[in-house]
């Protein structure tokens, strides 16, 4: 794939024979040519465990210090009194079944994150090839079922992210805009890489991280030792 002008350049100011600190990686990625919008910065994450086993999984949620710097719209699956904690603690959206056949039919995906009590699961599990394809089915491990429908969203709503492990044994997550400056987004990266490794799998042999890298969502990558 040809490389364009702006890449070229922000590839000029990465020395790739050497692997970064954090703070110093951060601070090459502010300094690089800016696009006409605010980039994400992205983590990448490659763990010594193998996905494929159930006891070597690895997904949690973290809260980031100084958000995400994107406005999390929030789908809350609940009925009566809970349906009305959901709206009076500012879910986006507020429903039950009838939003079954506005999902499957109309293609409805004007929302970042489900949240659901433990009763409405049974209508959820319809939308499971809907949403698990997206990433959008609701989760206990992530918070997500709960009956604390309040936490859930004020959670989410001050920069919740959620990180697990894909096919390839990386993760991937977002953990901040390229505005928030060097020093918020290594709060941010600090917090994120203290929950990964927190979350390593007893059954994890070997060592569990193999390499870590940050870029913007345009731009090339950088190795952290």
């Amino acid at each position: 794939m040809k490389k364009g002008k702006r890449y070229l350049e922000c590839e000029k100011l990465i020395d790739n024979s050497k692997n970064y600190d954090a703070k110093e990686a951060l601070e090459v990625l502010c300094k690089m040519p800016k696009p006409k919008f605010d980039e994400t910065v992205e983590l990448h994450v490659k763990l010594g465990v193998d996905s494929k086993q159930a006891d070597q999984q690895v997904r949690g949620t973290v809260v980031l210090p100084n958000g995400t710097g994107k406005t999390q719209r929030v789908l809350v699956f609940a009925k009566g009194d809970k349906a009305k904690e959901a709206e009076a603690a500012g879910a986006d959206f507020v429903g039950a079944e009838e939003l079954v056949p506005k999902i499957q039919n109309e293609n409805w995906f004007d929302y970042d994150v489900i949240v659901a009590t433990p009763d409405m699961m049974g209508v959820i599990g319809r939308l499971g090839k809907v949403l698990g394809p997206k990433g959008l089915m609701p989760n206990p491990k992530s918070g997500t079922v709960t009956m604390d429908v309040t936490k859930a969203i004020n959670e989410i709503k001050s920069g919740k992210v959620e990180y697990r492990l894909d096919k390839t044994n990386i993760i991937h997550l977002g953990f901040g805009k390229i505005s928030f400056g060097a020093d918020k987004l290594l709060e941010n990266y600090n917090t994120v890489m203290e929950a990964i490794e927190k979350a390593k799998p007893s059954a994890a042999k070997g060592q569990y991280i193999k390499s870590i890298a940050v870029t913007t969502s345009m731009g090339p990558s950088i190795y952290i030792a």
